[in-house]
């Protein structure tokens, strides 16, 4: 039994002894447990034994990462001063904790994960169109983020190590685009991932304990030690940026108040996945609360004096030829900066031990439950991460991450369509349904339930999921549209908002009077 203070992660659980006891509730109505539907990983939580620690955790892992640093300290290039971004992060989290506490209270009340809650709005079988999506772009940043770490670890080697540079230089021959040094980095980090998802659930669980809170301590010493040798010098302006001032600086403002939510979308739609394994719903409330604002507001305070000290006391001779704004934005090329090896030899060690931990947390739990979803009595939860894993090697990331068009285009288009998925599918569990499911019949084919709609499909949802995709993609993909306002802001960071509202009140108008939605509020539910 897990100890109090442990952190339990969503895991492929052993062979029951006895059957489980929704399995047993479906076969006394007569309705038989249909293996398109169902398997042990995807069936709702047996357990629930995720406490408010174990969230706090949770978003260690997520929030504290070279991905969520770069992020924030990026808003500081857009010219708003250092006040005006720790406010802005400090009233996105807060918008994002009431939208997380929105997708926790549903996975809570179920039991079950993303993939097969969207089985209520999207239908039994039209639930994998929202799991593929949701899929595809975890596997993308999956290997995205951990080339980024294995990239992140060969330039701080090369600090220490210069010699090393003679094998990675751009004389040498490259195979599939990385040298066989890059290869090397690349794959040595991607099997220490995999090994620590193939060990089992309950080695992932333990890493996770401590993955966040190094990345954190790690920041903090990092934010102290830039403090005190920036002394005087220490300024909230980053030198070169001319701070935006009215309409300029109130647009950039709102802009970063959403791309802090937009920072979280992901996560937004799958939070079910971890939250159906706590007691209730205040927990679910208290651990995101800490986990979120309280948390992320701590992280906003190292942001921003890392990155305005940095900008105040780093010379010329530091940064290396490098242009600055790359520099101070980089937690890795501001540890290279330092020139300290055991800085550098320490940071590089946590900058894995983070990556580890945020794609367990935003990427390798998603992508299992996503593709079980789609062959339960194929792909258990331990074989979707491992085909994750090879899938994430098979598109050579270091060529998405590299390409503009790709990174805007493709990324850019699957990630506008999750607002429109998050409209979609709670305002189906909050304003249709009440927050009422009939469990057993997400996993049974009969015509006569509750989520079968038109063979497996509901047309509806997908009627209010296209509309909006197209505005959202719209907004987020046309160049003309992300700079023409006040202070060099566009549309593109409100496509999220746009497309999450346009899908609920699309899909809210033409569901609210359908006879199924009518039975669905009426009829007994589990």
């Amino acid at each position: 039994m897990a100890r109090k203070n442990e952190i339990p992660v969503p895991q492929a659980p052993p062979e029951p002894s006895v059957e489980h006891p929704e399995k047993v509730r479906i076969l006394a109505e007569g309705r038989v447990v249909s293996d398109r539907l169902w398997n042990e990983d995807l069936a709702p939580a047996r357990q629930r034994n995720w406490r408010v620690r174990s969230l706090f955790a949770l978003w260690m892992c997520d929030v504290h990462s070279i991905a969520g640093y770069t992020f924030a300290a990026g808003l500081f290039i857009t010219g708003l001063v250092g006040w005006q971004v720790f406010l802005a992060l400090v009233l996105g989290i807060t918008l994002v904790y009431f939208l997380m506490n929105f997708a926790g209270t549903a996975g809570q009340k179920t039991g079950v994960p993303y993939p097969v809650l969207a089985r209520m709005s999207f239908g039994l079988f039209g639930a994998n169109l929202a799991a593929l999506i949701r899929a595809l772009i975890a596997i993308a940043w999956y290997g995205i983020q951990t080339w980024l770490a294995s990239e992140a670890v060969l330039v701080l080697l090369f600090s220490v190590w210069p010699q090393l540079t003679s094998l990675d230089g751009p004389d040498v021959p490259r195979i599939l685009g990385l040298t066989p040094l890059g290869w090397a980095a690349f794959l040595v980090l991607w099997a220490v991932q995999l090994l620590v998802i193939r060990r089992g659930m309950e080695t992932v669980r333990r890493f996770q304990d401590w993955a966040g809170p190094a990345i954190w301590v790690a920041m903090f010493a990092l934010a102290v030690y830039i403090l005190t040798q920036a002394g005087d010098k220490f300024s909230l302006s980053i030198p070169g940026v001319a701070p935006l001032d009215g309409a300029a600086a109130l647009s950039q403002f709102f802009s970063a108040i959403a791309l802090t939510v937009t920072y979280f979308a992901a996560l937004l739609l799958n939070f079910c996945d971890f939250s159906r394994f706590s007691p209730d719903r205040k927990t679910i409330l208290r651990g995101n609360f800490w986990g979120l604002p309280v948390n992320f507001i701590a992280f906003a305070l190292v942001t921003v004096v890392v990155t305005a000290g940095a900008a105040s006391y780093f010379t010329a001779d530091q940064y290396q030829g490098q242009d600055m704004f790359k520099v101070i934005t980089d937690p890795v090329a501001i540890v290279q900066a330092i020139k300290n090896p055991w800085i550098t030899i320490i940071a590089a060690v946590t900058f894995v031990v983070a990556t580890i931990g945020i794609n367990v947390v935003a990427n390798f739990v998603s992508a299992s439950y996503d593709l079980a979803n789609v062959a339960p009595h194929r792909i258990d939860f331990r074989r979707g991460g491992l085909i994750s894993a090879v899938l994430a090697i098979v598109i050579l990331p270091w060529n998405l991450f590299s390409s503009p068009v790709v990174i805007v285009y493709f990324l850019g288009g699957l990630g506008a369509l999750l607002g429109p998925l998050f409209g979609v599918i709670f305002t189906d569990f909050f304003r249709i349904r009440h927050q009422r499911c009939k469990v057993s019949d997400l996993y049974h084919e009969d015509e006569k339930g509750l989520y079968f709609y038109t063979k497996g499909w509901n047309l509806k949802a997908i009627a209010a999921l296209v509309p909006a995709a197209v505005v959202a993609g719209f907004m987020a993909l046309v160049p003309a549209l992300q700079t023409f306002l006040p202070g060099g802001s566009g549309l593109g960071p409100y496509s999220w908002f746009v497309g999450a509202i346009l899908a609920s009140v699309i899909y809210y108008t033409i569901t609210r009077n359908d006879p199924r939605t009518l039975r669905a509020r009426t009829e007994e539910h589990d």
